[in-house]
């Protein structure tokens, strides 16, 4: 399965100019990849047999989520190792899709629905063209039998759409599919002695990455400052919407 080191939603994220930010946050574990993480230990806890193996793309303070991932139950884990903190959905599928492959043939592979940081969504979905895979993506239902995989998403209009898919395929999880467990004090200790295989991306032997998106800078979102209540009657209400609305807002 794959997850992602990021930022913790409640911290605060400071630009220090062009692309870069005060990486002392406190970082976590991607919230989306503990529904992943859960769904797949709960597989191997069903007696399916599976070995749940945590891979992630960073930098090598990205460990520190892998033994968060080892410690709440993953076998082993597997960082690819990069000098950026970015790295596009297309260079991160590459070496997510390389890092595996050199690994093993997956019979699943799990992930988060999207990341927090920079929410392209599209890991999932390229995953499976490399790998040649079923996709889905936003799930919040899940069963396995017998080499196929059923599941159920959410969609536009408050509307579940029920799929399935052969093995192997990608899934990828959202808030609902599960309650994730949360490590306990003995785990994390065991987590300490758990394999993390560091792969350096020059190891992969992938082409020079050719970045499809670039990114420009990173700048704090303006203070949108306090809400405004309107009082009278509708028609000077409307009029008074208008005015703020051309005058201040500056969007008409």
């Amino acid at each position: 399965m794959c997850i992602k080191h990021v930022p913790d939603t409640a911290a605060n994220i400071r630009p220090l100019g062009g692309t870069t930010f005060d990486e002392t946050v406190k970082f976590i574990m991607n919230p989306y990849d503990e529904y992943a993480l859960e769904q797949a230990l709960r597989i191997r806890e069903s007696g399916a047999g599976a070995e749940v193996i945590a891979v992630t793309v960073g930098k090598e303070v990205a460990a520190s989520t892998l033994r968060t991932a080892l410690a709440m139950g993953a076998d082993r884990a597997i960082l690819v190792k990069t000098d950026t903190y970015f790295t596009d959905s297309v260079e991160t599928g590459r070496l997510l899709h390389s890092a595996v492959s050199r690994d093993g043939s997956p019979d699943l592979i799990l992930t988060g629905r999207q990341s927090v940081d920079t929410e392209g969504m599209q890991i999932p979905y390229r995953l499976g063209v490399l790998f040649d895979m079923p996709v889905a993506v936003n799930v919040v239902a899940f069963s396995m039998a017998e080499g196929r995989v059923t599941v159920e998403r959410e969609i536009e209009g408050d509307l579940r759409e029920v799929i399935e898919m052969t093995t192997p395929c990608v899934v990828g999880a959202a808030k609902g599919l599960n309650r994730p467990r949360c490590p306990t004090l003995p785990d994390m200790m065991k987590a300490k002695k758990k394999e993390i295989r560091v792969i350096p991306r020059a190891d992969l032997g992938l082409p020079a990455p050719v970045s499809t998106v670039e990114l420009l800078g990173l700048q704090t979102a303006p203070d949108r400052g306090r809400g405004r209540l309107l009082e009278g009657d509708p028609e000077k209400m409307v009029w008074e919407l208008l005015r703020l609305l051309r005058e201040e807002a500056k969007v008409l």
